[in-house]
């Protein structure tokens, strides 16, 4: 899954930074329900594409064989599209700090752990970054404030990940260094998400350029990296070579122009629905095409997970908003 520059409401999959209003255009030639469906499709495959390319392929060469074909996709989507790379050393600064937290270490640590770890365990604990996220953002973002739900809401989503794990066997049968990875990878996201709202907000580059910029710059990281640690491959089996190319040019490039184009026209509220789908067809994905065995804790942990980031991501209405701030004002003014 790709990791485009802005915290989503609920990953792995990802969101894009916020967007002004599109300019009049013509209605796209295929239906937003298709394109969500095809957005949703990929990024659920993406855990058994990096399970197939780990078969052929070390960690670190499977992160950045995506990265490289992910950041081709949206070099030639910036090409077309005229955009222009941002000019400040500090944004770029930015870059590189959101780069690595939402690409190249979660990438690299969602490779390591499905060499342990079922494809299917790497989709659900992905789908525990909106619980990360929420709360680190209660300490980090000032205005994001908590309800009683969205507490709640925290409170559920991680009993999902203990019923995931199977906590009251003792994790009986798990192997903790995998899902440990698999989890550090979705709070390096959420970490990221935290840190692009608070720095590259407002700075006058598209999400386009932001995203590409960042994936061009995870890559350059990953290229230093994996000589470091591996050698080159004698060979490219046929089968791991291609998942990690469609990993990269569909899971990491043609994705985030799909959800690019969702969030444009039908809003970040619908477009970010995605998400609840990814554990769904990776689990789904890895039984029925890698034979992947499962358990019934999977997925009713998995729904339990995702409950709860629905409701850590629920807003309240705007009456109730207003009411809040009222009472809050109300509070201040008793205290003077």
């Amino acid at each position: 899954m790709s990791a485009p520059c802005q915290q989503p409401a609920a990953p792995p999959a990802a969101s894009v930074p916020p967007l002004p209003p599109p300019p009049a255009a013509r209605r796209p030639a295929v239906d937003w329900r298709i394109r969500f469906a095809a957005l949703s499709l990929i990024w659920g495959f993406s855990f058994l594409l990096i399970k197939v390319g780990t078969q052929g392929f070390a960690p670190f060469q499977v992160t950045l064989g995506r990265l490289l074909a992910g950041t081709a996709v949206l070099a030639v989507a910036m090409a077309m599209r005229r955009e222009r790379l941002p000019r400040s050393v500090r944004t770029w600064g930015h870059i590189t700090v959101a780069a690595f937290f939402l690409n190249a270490l979660p990438f690299s640590l969602f490779s390591y752990a499905e060499l342990t770890i079922p494809s299917t365990l790497a989709g659900i604990c992905n789908a525990t970054s909106p619980l990360w996220g929420m709360a680190l953002s209660v300490v980090a973002l000032s205005e994001d404030r908590p309800t009683r739900r969205r507490v709640a809401g925290l409170g559920v989503g991680f009993l999902g990940v203990l019923t995931v794990l199977g906590a009251w066997q003792g994790f009986s049968g798990l192997d903790l260094p995998g899902t440990g990875m698999a989890l550090l990878a979705s709070f390096s996201y959420a970490v990221g998400w935290i840190y692009v709202r608070r720095t590259l907000a407002g700075t006058g580059s598209s999400t386009l350029t932001l995203t590409g910029s960042q994936l061009f710059i995870g890559t350059l990281q990953l290229a230093v990296v994996t000589p470091v640690f591996t050698s080159a491959p004698d060979t490219f089996p046929l089968l791991p070579t291609l998942s990690v190319l469609a990993l990269g040019a569909l899971g990491t490039g043609l994705a985030v122009l799909l959800q690019y184009g969702l969030v444009q026209e039908v809003g970040p509220t619908t477009g970010q629905m995605v998400t609840y789908f990814i554990p769904v067809i990776a689990t789904a994905a890895g039984v029925a095409l890698l034979g992947e065995q499962l358990s019934w804790n999977t997925p009713v942990g998995a729904v339990i997970v995702l409950a709860g980031a629905a409701l850590t991501q629920s807003r309240p209405s705007a009456a109730a908003a207003r009411a809040r701030t009222a009472g809050d004002r109300t509070k201040r003014l008793s205290r003077t």
